[in-house]
């Protein structure tokens, strides 16, 4: 059974950084994508960033330049450097992988991916 297991959240002060990571086990998939989510209180799920089986790396607009995804050199290790962390970072974080070939296009869509971890909560104080 894959398991997706998140860890690296906190609290934080305005312009500070944190890096997440997320563990996968059981996992397998040569051609599939693995995002991060994050989710505010009263809020949608967003995607931050996601990477695919090509390497190309896919951004929300509101990260881009501040926030880092990379993958572990086995593929079942995701990161997410946050740098100059600003309130509205302010969310639970979760960690998905597909089970499935992504497109460019849907990478950062919560509904095409199939696992999902617990989360971990990043606190960004003014």
């Amino acid at each position: 059974q894959v398991q997706l297991v998140e860890s690296g959240g906190g609290s934080v002060q305005s312009g500070g950084s944190l890096r997440l990571s997320c563990a996968a086990s059981e996992y397998t998939c040569n051609r599939c994508s693995m995002a991060w989510f994050r989710q505010a209180p009263g809020k949608e799920r967003e995607g931050v960033g996601a990477i695919g089986s090509d390497g190309d790396i896919k951004y929300a607009d509101s990260v881009l330049g501040r926030f880092t995804v990379t993958q572990g050199n086995a593929n079942n290790t995701l990161y997410l450097q946050m740098n100059r962390l600003k309130p509205e970072d302010t969310a639970m974080y979760f960690c998905a992988a597909s089970s499935g070939r992504l497109s460019w296009w849907s990478r950062l869509f919560s509904g095409y991916y199939t696992y999902w971890g617990q989360g971990t909560q990043v606190t960004v104080s003014s």
